[in-house]
């Protein structure tokens, strides 16, 4: 709603204030003496001796200037990053080197407080136009390392998409200092979907900058987030899933699209959907061009884990001008699950983490691939040579099945011979790349 915007609008703007305050006020820090490092403060030709003194001094005194600079320094950063060359290019160089204004203030943290706690994990994605990604990239950088924080971030020219995990303390400031940027003046608190977790789940902090934020493989400028289909929120998505149901019928106008991996679907998913057999998503566009058909003149209603492949996917599938109307789900499973935990969504949602999947009902749609229970936990493929994911029950891995197939189970038992690399296996070459598929 605008009531609801405009409260957010001004949440970021107070949030930019405390940050050029607390830059306002490092400015006036010196040392009391070559010989002692204690602090001390100077402003307005007066000495403080302490941080309570010299805040007073700043709120009581320099408040006109603190918002100036706030907004000033907010249309320079949006310019910058929108590429306008009206910005004078030492200024211009100056944001771009600067990142400590949009890095949250933590002197009244511990590092302990940082690290040690309850934790969670965030999944998040912001389509935005970043003229220049290198400047986001070294913000993140920075911003994860202060805050402790591990996982993986993209950042290209048309946005940004990361999943992070810390301590509560750490994501809560990772969220507000996104929420803080100028660039990301489109994002909302709710965009940010969290769950149980923390630092371990990720082995290390990755960021880079890509082409793509989502590696659909299928240029951004050719078919653009800006394309996606229509958006719909939990409880529209929920339902509309209700009426296909309901429908039962087999000649339905409708189609019900996973756009996720095999891998993904098979441990958990919407009933009556039509999760194609692929391995990555870079495969998608190729599954719709070789089952265009499929989707001639009807409704599709596509979902994914957090909705950002979503909105390439369906931007590619409209441009085939193929479907009577395509939807997809905001926020992804993700999100659906947090309202509807048992709605029509069962199983398990896979997550790219070390966790693997989080549980939001108790159901179990998979089995073990050697003896049959129902089974619902990965684990990777025992062999060297194999990054394939493996559902072996405790049974049946305490038999010594451990692998994905027959090849990588009889390649356990090899040498490796030094080999680094990793090799496709049975289970992928037994696979079509892309399959053709029916209703």
């Amino acid at each position: 709603s605008s009531r609801a915007n405009a409260e957010n609008k001004r949440g970021r703007t107070q949030r930019n204030i405390s940050g050029t305050f607390a830059k306002f006020v490092a400015a006036k820090r010196v040392l009391k003496s070559p010989s002692d490092a204690t602090p001390i403060w100077h402003c307005c030709d007066k000495t403080f001796s302490d941080p309570t003194s010299i805040h007073k001094h700043v709120s009581n005194v320099h408040t006109n200037e603190i918002h100036q600079l706030t907004t000033m320094t907010q249309d320079l950063m949006l310019r910058h990053a929108e590429g306008d060359v009206s910005v004078p290019e030492d200024l211009r160089d100056s944001l771009s080197n600067d990142t400590s204004m949009w890095i949250p203030n933590t002197c009244h943290l511990s590092e302990k407080e940082l690290v040690i706690g309850s934790g969670e994990v965030l999944l998040y994605y912001c389509y935005c136009q970043i003229k220049d990604p290198k400047i986001i990239y070294d913000w993140q950088i920075e911003l994860c390392s202060k805050l402790h924080l591990t996982g993986k971030v993209r950042v290209a020219t048309e946005g940004i998409n990361g999943t992070v995990g810390g301590t509560k303390v750490a994501t809560s400031l990772y969220i507000k200092a996104m929420l803080s940027h100028p660039i990301f003046t489109v994002m909302q608190p709710e965009d940010f979907k969290i769950s149980e977790g923390g630092a371990e789940c990720f082995s290390e902090l990755k960021v880079g900058v890509y082409k793509e934020i989502v590696p659909m493989g299928v240029d951004p400028d050719t078919i653009s987030y800006r394309l996606a289909g229509t958006h719909l929120d939990p409880a529209e998505f929920h339902k509309e899933v209700q009426s296909v149901l309901e429908d039962g019928s087999s000649n339905s106008d409708t189609i019900l699209l996973d756009c996720r991996n095999f891998y993904e679907s098979k441990i958990g998913q919407f009933k009556n959907c039509l999760a194609p057999d692929i391995r990555k998503f870079s495969y998608f566009p190729d599954y719709v061009d070789k089952n265009l058909d499929l989707f001639r003149n009807k409704k599709v209603l596509m979902y994914c884990t957090g909705g950002i492949r979503c909105e390439r996917g369906s931007a590619y599938l409209r441009s085939k001008d193929v479907c009577k109307e395509v939807y997809q789900l905001k926020g992804g499973i993700h999100k659906y699950l947090e309202q509807f935990p048992e709605g029509f969504f069962r199983g398990k949602l896979f997550v790219f983490d070390e966790r693997y999947t989080i549980s939001f009902n108790n159901d179990v749609i998979s089995d073990c691939r050697y003896c049959g229970v129902a089974w619902d936990q990965y684990q990777l493929c025992s062999t060297d040579f194999c990054c394939q994911l493996v559902l072996s029950c405790h049974s049946c891995r305490q038999k010594g099945f451990t692998a994905c197939c027959s090849v990588c189970q009889a390649k356990t038992q090899m040498p490796s011979y030094g080999r680094a690399h990793r090799e496709e296996c049975e289970c992928t070459d037994s696979r079509p790349r892309i399959p053709k598929d029916i209703l």
